[in-house]
């Protein structure tokens, strides 16, 4: 169906705000998604109250426990500012798991189904680390099983979110602004931010984004300021997962340094002050949201997302693990430049411990060059899973996947109540995205590294 079209940014802003499904294509989910819209003016009269809880917890440290879109912007805000009080843990990798220093902290569950298998893994393995439930508040959408679980066990405090907003759209909500107001962060100039941005130019700005696209200059090359560069990671996921389906889709390349070609479409960021980043996050939205009614793609489901996570269940029913075959790292390059065409993107998927983000940069950008500057982007798995992975499968057929998984297993870390333990879980996460990928006719590789720099 072809979708109904505005004369301009204005008339298409208005009917955003508005709530008008028909932006986008019919069957669309808009009508259950259209909540961050106006969530800036929501959260900005709560904001008081916020900073005020968040002034009554005393911890020496705050560890969310989440996964997808909705922990990516918690960690913009905890790297903006660099608070080091904030542990944003959004992975099943065990050794990153095992590392996280429980004395005197606090524990931030944040799941909109209420039923996330990592979020639900990550939870049983600290409540049996530390039991307390005054050291727990959870964020979800109301009556959830983790919204009744916050009641019976006691939690600090529940935080209901509005249902009608998907997890990459709520930074904005109590997902975002609660993790934000624990790091003393300025929720209402936030707020305040968002609700100063001028809606028509974002508008604008999706348009010009999905018409690059479509002409074929569809690498959406996001410039960060580097004080700033975990931005980069929340508009990615929000860029990919909304856009990133039936063959469609802006790639989007965060970067710290300006990337030329023929199939770049650029975007400079000036970013000065962590409270710039509410008008950011807002613009953005707004941008994507319409990118999405350019191109003719709901912006608000993932289709595709589900069918790797349908993939790991699968996996997990079938143990032991199947042997899958793994080549030599020094061999990466030798293989794209075999594999990759014009057009094409690299995606170096990480299924790997967290404390390998600078080298997994240093891989991309090696890459890169190698291949002439052709767009590479590199992320950390599961976590891609819920997001960037939507593109991989559902989007354009350009992808060509370097899977990096650990050449050597860490200790077992077991999961309460589960019949696997988060060693299994992650490899199984690992295992169900390749096979995904290969069932998609992707181009993909996998390779066993105990470093990502053993990359060549």
């Amino acid at each position: 169906m072809t979708v109904t079209q505005g004369t301009g940014p204005a008339e298409l802003l208005a009917r955003l705000r508005a709530g008008d499904a028909g932006l986008w294509p019919e069957g669309n989910v808009a009508p259950d998604r259209l909540g961050w819209v106006t969530m800036p003016e929501r959260m900005l009269s709560e904001a008081a109250d916020l900073t005020a809880w968040a002034g009554s917890i005393d911890a020496s440290k705050i560890v969310l426990l989440g996964m997808g879109g909705s922990s990516l912007g918690p960690e913009v805000l905890r790297a903006a500012v660099g608070s080091d009080r904030l542990v944003v843990l959004d992975t099943t990798e065990p050794e990153t798991i095992a590392s996280v220093d429980t004395d005197d902290a606090f524990f931030l569950v944040s799941s909109k189904s209420g039923t996330t298998l990592e979020v639900m893994a990550l939870l049983a393995h600290f409540r049996e680390r530390v039991p307390d439930g005054n050291r727990y508040a959870a964020i979800t959408d109301p009556g959830t099983p983790l919204a009744e679980m916050a009641a019976d066990f006691g939690f600090n405090r529940l935080f209901l979110n509005p249902p009608d907003i998907g997890g990459r759209y709520s930074v904005l909500s109590y997902f975002g602004l609660v993790p934000a107001s624990l790091c003393g962060i300025d929720v209402a100039g936030l707020c305040e931010g968002a609700l100063g941005v001028d809606g028509a130019a974002a508008v604008e700005l999706g348009l010009a984004a999905a018409r690059a696209a479509q002409e074929g200059r569809d690498k959406l090359t996001v410039v960060v300021p580097e004080p700033f560069a975990a931005f980069g990671l929340w508009v990615e996921q929000l860029v990919a997962e909304s856009t990133g389906k039936q063959g469609k889709g802006c790639v989007p390349v965060p970067t710290t340094e300006v990337e030329m070609g023929d199939d770049r479409f650029l975007v400079a960021l000036e970013l000065d002050d962590p409270l710039e980043l509410g008008a950011e996050f807002y613009r953005w939205e707004i941008a994507v949201a319409m990118a999405g009614h350019a191109l003719g793609v709901d912006p608000f489901n993932e289709p595709d997302v589900a069918v790797a996570k349908a993939r790991t269940a699968k996996v997990l029913a079938s143990l032991p693990l199947p042997e899958v075959e793994s080549g030599d790292p020094a061999g990466v390059s030798e293989w794209l430049t075999g594999e990759v065409t014009p057009g094409d993107y690299v995606a170096v998927l990480g299924f790997l411990p967290y404390k390998h983000g600078d080298a997994l940069e240093h891989v991309r950008r090696g890459l890169r060059d190698g291949l002439g500057g052709c767009a590479v982007t590199a992320g950390y798995g599961p976590r891609y899973l819920h997001s960037t992975g939507q593109l991989h499968k559902g989007g354009p057929d350009a992808v060509v996947a370097v899977q990096l998984v650990p050449r050597t297993s860490a200790p077992s870390l077991p999961i309460p109540s589960h019949p696997y333990d988060f060693n299994t879980l992650f490899a199984a996460q690992a295992i169900g995205d390749y096979q995904t990928l290969l069932e998609r006719g992707r181009r993909v590789r996998r390779f066993a590294v105990d470093d990502p720099k053993e990359v060549r």
